[in-house]
């Protein structure tokens, strides 16, 4: 009897399975279909981090959007400069503002 995952795995789990004595089944996915199991995995990942609220659960969080950059090659250092760009101009996240409405003028 097969356990079914279907779903993106880290590179060393076949092995691992090997090791262990079963025998796993997978494929090496084309770029298109990669990138789809990616935004899967990122969403699942985040999912994992808010329900455990584990560094480790962000860390595979981040190693996805890792795998995401590098298979679009985007230059993390170049996203990082972004970061800190928009930090500066609109703020970050540091001091906790929850919006709850905007009042227009003339309205």
């Amino acid at each position: 009897m097969a356990d079914v995952y279907n779903k993106l795995v880290r590179d060393k789990i076949p092995e691992i399975i090997e090791a262990s004595g079963d025998k796993p089944n997978y494929e090496t996915l084309k770029d298109d279909r990669y990138l789809s199991e990616l935004n899967k995995k990122l969403l699942e990942e985040a999912n994992e981090f808010i329900e455990a609220n584990d560094p480790e659960e962000l860390a595979d969080l981040m190693e996805v959007v890792y795998a995401i950059a590098n298979l679009k090659n985007i230059d993390l250092n170049e996203v990082e400069n972004i970061r800190k760009q928009k930090a500066q101009k609109r703020g970050a996240f540091d001091k906790k503002i929850y919006l709850k409405s905007v009042e227009r003028k003339g309205e």
